[in-house]
């Protein structure tokens, strides 16, 4: 008979040693080694051997995706629901997870198609309170109450769905394996198993992933690396808006995201966010700029606001919420070398309105105009708009996809817009009146 044996493994990255250690020599956590039992008795049969075939021998429509009833969240997909996917989706508790999919199931059913959601966080008289609530009411969506994962592929067989959600992969476990669910043993095997129902069924399967307090998804990192997409969803409680990136997709782009807003009928999309990131600024309000950024395959106008405060002898805090903070300090650095701004001894605040954390460069320009505003106490005009990114050098740079940002500018309404030099109306032939600057020291003349 096959022994059975002890070892302890890190839940932080997997590491397996055969003794306990206080720290893991992998990534050097503490306390982070818990006690399993490796059973040799229990291996999974070996699978028979399959045939390798061509790429081209696989037709065309055999690669297709299709709707989830969710624009926004197709969006982030990379246009739809591929089958035989696997889609982690992650965020804080209480952000609107269960509900965003159990709308998800219900656009599903509505087309005919079965849904199985298998809960092991609910009761299935609180998934019925949220239907309810939503106004749901499929006999196409099957709940099911279940823990054991090695169940599922029964489940599936009678069942036969076209989608899977459960939620959450952190309770489900399988048997074959001592340690406790949602330990990095457990959430290793149930997702390889999950994986390969998926593959082997072509049904695609949402996880729900929990969150640790730092804002990653817990367990190992393994447990991304297996899945197809990753996708967070992102938002304060306290404000409605809600947000879904992509961090890691396998079908499609990952710089796409979609906005939602939750209301009393559940997550409602929101198809024109340019509306959401803009405020209506009062005309003596200074350190404001609106930038054109360019989001996936969307232009958005975002709100960028800055706050300079002389801080006295000390050196000036750097504060920033949307963008990178290295950014905020190299475009200081620029200000203070190349136009002498002495902004050392002053704090510098940075917030990009709505939530959203801005990587497109062009939005350079747009926080530099801020910046200047606020330090100079001087109000920007409400009708201008800002595209490009600065250089260290003090060069303004251009931008990709400026004729999508232009039009979208003039679709809002505004009647002025600086740009790069060189880059003005070679594919444009809208009304806006277009201001082009070369370096930080056009801008600052223009402003």
């Amino acid at each position: 008979m096959a022994k059975i044996t002890t070892r302890f493994v890190c839940y932080e990255c997997g590491y397996e040693s055969p003794k306990w250690m206080g720290k893991c020599p992998s990534c050097s956590e503490w306390n982070t080694l818990v006690e399993e039992v490796d059973d040799k008795r229990s291996r999974v049969p070996a699978a028979s051997r399959v045939s390798p075939i061509t790429l081209d021998s696989i037709g065309d429509e055999d690669v297709y995706r299709y709707s989830s009833g969710i624009g926004e969240l197709d969006r982030v997909l990379g246009g739809g629901m591929v089958p035989g996917s696997v889609v982690l989706l992650g965020g804080d508790p209480g952000i609107g997870k269960s509900t965003l999919l159990l709308q998800v199931a219900a656009a599903m059913a509505s087309s005919g198609a079965r849904v199985l959601y298998l809960s092991g966080e609910e009761s299935l008289k609180q998934i019925r309170l949220r239907s309810l609530r939503l106004g749901i009411n499929s006999s196409n969506i099957f709940l099911l109450n279940e823990q054991d994962i090695n169940q599922l592929d029964d489940y599936v067989d009678e069942i036969k769905p076209a989608m899977v959600i459960i939620d959450s992969i952190q309770t489900v476990y399988t048997p074959d394996i001592t340690s406790l669910p949602g330990s990095v043993a457990q959430l290793r095997e149930s997702t390889a198993r999950i994986m390969n129902i998926a593959k082997k069924r072509d049904i695609p399967f949402f996880l729900v992933g929990h969150v640790t307090k730092e804002g990653a998804l817990a367990g190992p990192k393994v447990l991304e690396h297996m899945v197809d997409v990753v996708i967070y969803f992102e938002g304060e409680k306290n404000f409605s808006f809600r947000l879904l990136r992509g961090v890691k997709n396998r079908f499609g782009s990952t710089d796409e995201i979609g906005l939602m807003e939750m209301s009393g009928q559940g997550l409602v999309e929101v198809v024109d966010p340019s509306y959401v990131f803009l405020t209506s600024s009062s005309k003596d309000c200074h350190g404001t700029a609106i930038a054109a950024s360019f989001e996936g395959s969307r232009p958005l106008l975002i709100e960028i606001q800055a706050l300079v405060a002389p801080n006295g002898p000390a050196y000036g805090r750097r504060m920033a919420s949307g963008i990178d903070g290295n950014r905020l300090a190299l475009i200081i650095a620029v200000l203070e070398k190349r136009r002498a701004f002495n902004l050392a001894s002053c704090d510098v605040y940075l917030k990009v309105t709505g939530g959203v954390f801005l990587k497109d460069p062009s939005v350079d320009l747009a926080i530099a105009a801020a910046i200047v505003s606020s330090y100079r106490e001087q109000v920007l005009p409400l009708d201008t708009v800002f595209a490009g990114e600065l250089s260290l050098s003090g060069q303004i740079r251009s931008v990709p996809f400026l004729e999508q940002r232009l039009k979208e500018v003039e679709r809002m309404g505004y009647k002025r817009v600086i740009i790069p030099a060189g880059t003005g109306r070679k594919n444009y032939g809208g009304g806006l009146e277009m201001i082009e600057v070369a370096s930080i020291d056009d801008l600052i003349e223009n402003l």
